[in-house]
């Protein structure tokens, strides 16, 4: 793939929106910088005047051809990278990038994986549950007040991606294509009622298992086959333990 188009693989995911301000300002920002899909998790839209007096005639395509859904899920069924951004820590929190080396990091996916960054609510960002999706997790670093406007957010990790791609090096080590995150929820669901199976354990030590199993896989570059040996591997476990012993 020419390096031009790796910015095509690219999109700005943002979820629960609450301005449609903001939404419009994040297209105009997204496509200075060469980024053309911008996808909405929201039940429906703000109204089109809203979003498009922010983004300007030079953008309000995106607007017009973004994508909406109801869940980050199914947004985020195709995608095989996920990045999270965040200015909250804690203990279930991913380790942290600034934009330029998340930027950096995600150079090697690009050619042959549909990554997607995702950006939280105005008021609170991303919540745990949505960054259980995520690869990695940026943070913006700042020397005061940590949380910045959707819009600013938006365009600083844009610029940083489209200058990694524009400076990127002429030998780039290139990952190949991984499972999507359809496949890795769905391996994720077999791994838990295979562990639901086998195991007597609280639903608090499950839970617990299971973020640090997500972790585990998080730093790996599982393929789609490799995903749906893991899958078929659980599930086999399932009906062995179900089977009458013989």
């Amino acid at each position: 793939m020419n390096r031009a188009a790796w910015l095509d693989q690219v999109a700005i995911v943002l979820v629960r929106p609450i301005r449609g301000e903001n939404i419009g300002a994040a297209a105009r920002v997204a496509w200075n910088m060469g980024i053309h899909r911008l996808v909405v998790v929201r039940d429906n839209l703000p109204a089109r005047e809203e979003m498009a007096k922010m983004a300007t005639h030079n953008a309000v395509h995106l607007i017009d051809n973004m994508v909406l859904h109801p869940t980050l899920a199914e947004a985020l069924a195709p995608y095989t990278v996920v990045v999270g951004t965040t200015a909250r820590r804690g203990r279930h929190r991913l380790v942290q990038r600034g934009p330029r080396e998340m930027a950096a990091e995600i150079l090697p996916f690009l050619e042959q994986n549909k990554v997607a960054i995702l950006f939280g609510p105005e008021d609170t960002g991303l919540t745990n549950d949505d960054l259980k999706f995520c690869r990695f997790a940026s943070a913006i670093p700042t020397a005061e007040f940590s949380s910045l406007n959707l819009a600013q957010a938006v365009a600083i990790h844009c610029y940083e991606l489209y200058y990694a791609v524009v400076h990127a090096p002429k030998e780039l080590r290139v990952v190949p294509k991984l499972a999507s995150t359809f496949e890795l929820e769905s391996m994720y669901a077999s791994f838990e009622t295979a562990l639901a199976t086998l195991f007597s354990i609280e639903e608090t030590t499950r839970a617990d298992w299971l973020y640090h199993v997500r972790r585990l896989f998080n730093r790996m570059v599982l393929t789609s086959r490799e995903a749906s040996t893991i899958r078929g591997i659980c599930k086999k476990l399932v009906l062995e333990q179900k089977s009458p012993s013989s």
